[in-house]
């Protein structure tokens, strides 16, 4: 059943309205002040949104959508590695922009992640295997990978980087680790 007109123009009101303040505030805006801004009552906040991770979450959608579709498109790129390497990319320069969001959205506590959190997280971790899994059959990295390996490498280049600049050399590290191991005449 399709929501109410009414109801969906109340949500879209309030995640516009969340999507400028957060942008302008960041994630801890008061949710009194995204009612004000969308022009409805803290109810029917509540109503649409019950947590602040459920409304942050619904913000933050578009942009792991976005980011995901990328991946996807990457799957179809004729080089296996720069594919991969792309994806590496574009993940950790997401994560170091979104991570405050990010980490606001599931409330700090993974227990009290939402459902839609964790299908991003799903769907994060499939991209990503299935690059890797691309590369790895092509011979361009190395076998010994591992999917979790690898997203904790990238997710803590983009948490430990200083900026953008720093990212995209510690992306390029990973990649370059990646890479087989060739044998050398010592």
């Amino acid at each position: 059943m399709a929501p109410r007109a009414d109801a969906a123009r109340n949500t879209e009101l309030l995640l516009s309205a969340a999507k400028e303040l957060v942008e302008e505030y960041g994630p801890e805006v008061a949710l009194d002040q995204i009612a004000r801004r969308a022009g409805v009552g803290n109810a029917t906040l509540y109503r649409h949104f019950p947590t602040r991770a459920d409304l942050l979450i619904a913000v933050y959608e578009d942009e792991v959508t976005a980011l995901c579709d990328h991946g996807e498109e990457l799957l179809t790129s004729a080089s296996a590695s720069q594919a991969l390497f792309t994806w590496l990319e574009s993940l950790a320069t997401h994560t170091a922009a979104k991570r405050t969001l990010a980490l606001s959205a599931s409330e700090r506590q993974p227990e009290r992640r939402t459902a839609l959190f964790d299908r991003w997280h799903g769907s994060i971790r499939s991209v990503t295997e299935r690059l890797l899994d691309r590369a790895t059959a092509a011979g361009v990295v190395r076998g010994d990978i591992d999917l979790t390996d690898l997203l904790v490498l990238t997710s803590a280049s983009a948490s430990a980087a200083g900026g953008a600049e720093q990212v995209h050399r510690l992306v390029r590290i990973i990649c370059d680790g990646l890479r087989p191991h060739r044998e050398t005449d010592a």
